[in-house]
């Protein structure tokens, strides 16, 4: 049952607790308490592997048409790269993968040795110990300051059972699920 009753709000309390420092660090420890998954978006790209790291990947943008999203900074010099390659294999990481995803995050020269990778025909490139594959093209981008928002149409998908809790992104580190046991 609606009761119909004047709303007190208190805007004087809310205007003192908002921090208006919107600088750079500031901003990144406040976007810093919201939990994200971890993306790995590869391609083949003249049969070698290229590929970068999301910690802004986000799934069910879209059921109809099926889309997910990420955003990439506007500088990145490997999403023209990834973008190029056509087919991208997006490899949702998990847990046990924090090492693998710094070392493709990393600007070092191969960044894939050592990974096991598994290529479709068209080029997408996947993680083998990923919790989720999906097969992904670029439906659109959309500017938004110093990222680009990449929409990706999903073609196909794969969830792997075997691979454990998914590696989030929160307070600048890599986490997991890993709940306690009070047994």
């Amino acid at each position: 049952m609606y009761l119909n009753r004047e709303l007190y709000l208190n805007r004087e309390s809310a205007n003192a607790v908002l921090d208006r420092d919107l600088d750079p660090a500031a901003l990144r420890e406040a976007f810093g308490h919201v939990p994200s998954g971890v993306a790995a978006l590869c391609t083949l790209v003249d049969g070698a592997p290229q590929g970068l790291v999301a910690s802004t990947f986000t799934v069910g943008v879209s059921l109809d048409p099926p889309l997910v999203m990420f955003a990439v900074q506007n500088v990145s010099r490997t999403w023209p790269l990834v973008r190029a390659g056509g087919r991208i294999g997006v490899s949702v990481l998990a847990a046990s993968q924090s090492g693998v995803c710094r070392q493709i995050a990393s600007k070092s020269a191969d960044r894939f040795a050592g990974v096991e990778l598994t290529a479709t025909e068209p080029g997408a490139v996947f993680l083998n110990d990923a919790g989720l594959w999906l097969d992904c093209s670029v439906e659109s981008e959309v500017p938004a300051g110093d990222h680009t928002v990449v929409l990706l149409r999903v073609h196909g998908t794969s969830v792997r059972d075997n691979s454990g809790d998914p590696l989030i992104f929160q307070g600048s580190e890599f986490r997991s699920l890993d709940v306690p046991s009070y047994v």
